[in-house]
């Protein structure tokens, strides 16, 4: 039985193969544009990763302690696409997946530094003894991903900040946000990761796209003409 994240892919990778659904803007003039495919691509390599690197499987949880950007995103996508349940506050978790490896607390199965620069190969610097590359190992990984276990669509799809959680088959009914169909919709960063994700599922439902604006972007008319924003 699939899930709605799993239907949501197909839909992205499909429907919408070379036309934006993801546009990331972050500092030093940092610009990120994934279409359909491209994003399910990014998707499917970090699902691999997770299943076949660190042993994954449904019902397993995935602490993301990163900021709103366009990989945490994929992150969140890729767990829900194995079945597992995404830790968005301070819960108990299986993996953490983290831009401040450094500060990791203990407890643990996996730990896996995200370096956030869109061009980063690895992550800069020396990481701690066990810690996971994302940016170093995620490219080796395949294109398309198949999952080894169905995930359950009654388990826990997302833990929100507040403990409360949204389980998989209510993920797009209950956890996404409500948008204007076809929507060119503006997120913002700053407004968290819980935000950003809830309304890039609400957008992508609707069959519209994202673009994900980070606090320190000026926000200019040029900006908003140039990536056609309407919508909400």
């Amino acid at each position: 039985m699939n899930i709605p994240a799993t239907d949501l892919m197909t839909a992205l990778r499909s429907g919408h193969s070379t036309s934006p659904r993801l546009t990331w803007y972050g500092p030093d003039a940092e610009r990120v544009e994934l279409s359909g495919r491209v994003l399910d691509n990014w998707v499917a390599k970090t699902s691999n990763l997770l299943q076949d690197e660190l042993d994954a499987e449904p019902g397993m949880r995935l602490r993301l302690d990163l900021p709103a950007h366009w990989k945490s995103i994929i992150w969140a996508l890729a767990a829900w696409q194995l079945g597992m349940e995404v830790v968005l506050g301070s819960g108990e978790a299986d993996l953490l997946a983290t831009s401040e490896p450094d500060t990791a607390e203990d407890g643990f199965d996996a730990v896996i530094a995200v370096p956030l620069p869109a061009l980063a190969m690895r992550w800069p610097g020396d990481l701690p003894a066990g810690v996971l590359d994302y940016a170093a190992e995620v490219r080796s990984h395949g294109d398309v991903f198949m999952a080894h276990n169905d995930p359950d669509p009654g388990a826990p799809a997302v833990q929100n900040s507040d403990g409360a959680a949204v389980r998989h088959e209510a993920l797009l009914a209950e956890f996404a946000a409500g948008h204007e169909p076809s929507a060119r919709l503006l997120v913002l960063a700053a407004d968290g990761l819980e935000a950003a994700l809830a309304n890039a599922l609400g957008a992508w439902k609707s069959d519209g796209s994202v673009v994900l604006v980070h606090g320190d972007v000026e926000l200019t008319e040029k900006l908003l003409a140039a990536e056609r924003i309407h919508g909400d």
